[in-house]
């Protein structure tokens, strides 16, 4: 009986194992993409790769959006605040 239950933990034990090591190189290789692409962009913008720089970049960028989308519906005034207010915040950012 002490051989049975030894053979069943080793094999419950190997199935975790490989779950554990499936799931790590998934992740693993996903969390590297994530950090190249990141180095890539703000390598190329001149920007530090912290938080709040990508926070600010992410803004600059809805903020332009916005402005584009206010400038096609028709609104002119709305339209040039929104895009002045994203190239404010893109223009302090990358120096």
């Amino acid at each position: 009986m002490d051989g049975f239950f030894n053979w069943l933990g080793e094999a419950i034990g190997n199935v975790i194992r490989a779950l554990v090591n499936g799931l790590h190189a998934i992740f693993g290789n996903l969390w590297q993409a994530i950090d190249g692409f990141v180095d890539g962009l703000t390598g190329s913008l001149g920007i530090s790769d912290s938080i709040f720089s990508i926070a600010a970049l992410v803004v600059g960028v809805l903020l332009l959006i916005s402005g584009i989308r206010s400038l096609v519906r028709g609104g002119i005034v709305g339209g040039i605040v929104w895009l002045l207010l994203g190239l404010l915040i893109l223009s302090w950012l990358i120096r």
